[in-house]
């Protein structure tokens, strides 16, 4: 099955132009041209979540089970379509395109049956005492219940899991919440055909056609009106630091405030404790260089920086490290621009007297060639731009003189997405020491693994404290994420008749 994308807008069940257009800009393969975003169809959009929110939110939930899994059919039912237009959008392999699109479908079965069950609804009953002295209490009963129209930002380095039909949009649809997405301009005619499915599935259930809409391309304008948009209640978002925090304060700004869950970026630092690095060096060397140039580095859970006790076995680690970096070949970065950025990290780090390179390569055009440097902990604490996230296979060990100065390192560092802690029998009580800092600074702490990669489960967190995340409480990844979309209402001295169904149900 090929696909030719037509390049419109899906608004409220129509495809639709804009104003102007861009052209995309593939890792190869053909460039097409798609109708860049506006202000007005950003308007429409909402208008018709809005109009579609009266329906959609009160929907049962198993209405929005089947929904959900139809999404997930018509996205199987374009598969080699899709493996297609991604591929050569992204330069992504086939292959980690076909298990993004595995996760994707996933996760939307996995909420449709996360809602059947219901748990999530947090039901609480307190029955009427009406005796009761001095006063009685009233018949109280709560439920949580939808919040409105909410607006999605396209992830540029995962164009199924995290953009059009990816998680935030999956957790909304279950919660009953309408979506507004603003595609990405780095895989637009991927964007599409996947919402082509949402589409299709829209008309197979009978959904009002307001409960989705793209917005392609555009302007930052058309992202400025999108978050402050009176009728939007809630934002997703993944991408850079700058890019989140802008439109975090224009959520904040707006006359109603609205939470703007923005996952930013993160240096997912691992905690090499000397049991293990004295019996597991090489293989720690290696298995960290695989995980750094897995995807090209384009992962927010790429680890980029390594804490080593300085000595032998360090230098074990890192030799091996540098063997194994030495063998990987260029990879094809997302975009442009995010290669131009990745240079630009490493320029950061060759600016630095107090950085050592360890191996050095030099990338160009869109290609991407990995890099390891090294420096000291006293070095690294007094110089705040070498715990920035460089995008990309970058990585930096930082030496430490001891336990009590490896502690102090992880205390000094800002929040993250994970921490990791390798670790040996013989390091337990080290961890201990270890382990309530990084709680603090992460929301998934690891043992004796490498943080690439996000199952998709009911446990999972994939967020932590600011600037990992701009809700240190909630996760963008698992069934736990659909509680962004919701509010808690109480009801009291409610007729049956009146309480809403999820209630008993």
């Amino acid at each position: 099955m090929s696909f030719t994308p037509h390049g419109k807008h899906l608004i409220a069940g129509a495809w639709v132009a804009g104003e102007g257009s861009f052209r995309s800009e593939p890792a190869h393969g053909a460039a097409f041209d798609y109708s860049t975003g506006t202000v007005d169809l950003v308007n429409r959009a909402a208008q018709a979540a809005e109009e579609a929110f009266w329906s959609f939110g009160w929907s049962s939930r198993e209405e929005r089970a089947v929904f959900l899994e139809t999404i997930a059919d018509e996205i199987e039912a374009r598969a080699d379509a899709i493996t297609e237009i991604g591929s050569s959008e992204t330069g992504l392999p086939a292959a980690r395109l076909q298990g993004e699109r595995g996760r994707t479908t996933g996760q939307l079965r996995l909420f449709a049956a996360h809602i059947r069950k219901g748990d999530y609804l947090d039901r609480r009953h307190d029955a009427a005492l009406p005796e009761r002295q001095p006063l009685p209490r009233p018949d109280l009963k709560l439920v949580e219940r939808p919040i409105g129209p909410v607006a999605v930002f396209g992830a540029s380095n995962f164009p199924l899991a995290f953009s059009t039909a990816g998680g935030d949009t999956a957790a909304a649809l279950a919660a009953g919440c309408p979506v507004v997405i603003k595609g990405h301009s780095a895989h637009p005619g991927t964007g599409e055909i996947i919402a082509e499915a949402v589409h299709a599935a829209i008309t197979k259930c009978g959904i009002h056609p307001g409960v989705f809409s793209l917005i392609q391309g555009g302007s930052r304008d058309v992202g400025t009106a999108l978050v402050q948009h009176p009728l939007i209640k809630a934002v997703g978002f993944t991408g850079s630091l700058a890019g989140g925090r802008a439109l975090f304060d224009l959520c904040a700004q707006r006359p109603e405030p609205i939470p703007f869950f923005g996952e930013l970026g993160s240096v997912n630092p691992m905690f090499i404790l000397p049991e293990a690095a004295k019996a597991r060096a090489e293989a720690l060397g290696a298995g960290w260089a695989g995980s750094l140039t897995t995807g090209a580095g384009q992962f927010c859970t790429n680890p980029g920086i390594a804490v080593v006790v300085d000595g032998p076995d360090a230098d074990r680690l890192i030799a091996t490290a540098k063997e194994a970096l030495s063998k990987v070949a260029p990879q094809a970065m997302l975009t442009e621009g995010i290669a131009k950025a990745y240079r630009d990290g490493q320029a950061r780090f060759q600016s630095r007297n107090t950085v050592r390179p360890v191996f050095e390569t030099v990338s160009e055009g869109r290609q991407a060639s990995p890099n390891l440097y090294e420096t000291r902990g006293g070095q690294f604490l007094a110089d705040h731009s070498l715990s920035e996230e460089v995008f990309g296979p970058l990585g930096l060990v930082v030496r430490v003189r001891s336990l009590n100065e490896m502690q102090t390192l992880a205390r000094g560092l800002e929040g993250q997405l994970t921490a990791t802690i390798h670790l040996d029998a013989g390091d337990t009580e080290a961890a201990k020491r270890l382990l309530p800092v990084l709680e603090r600074k992460a929301g998934r702490v690891l043992v004796n693994g490498f943080p690439t990669g996000v199952e998709v489960a009911d446990a999972m967190v994939h967020g932590g404290p600011y600037p990992a995340s701009t809700n240190f409480g909630a996760t963008s990844v698992g069934t736990l994420s659909i509680r962004r979309f919701l509010r808690p209402v109480s009801y009291q001295n409610m007729p049956e008749a009146l309480v809403p169904p999820d209630f008993s149900a």
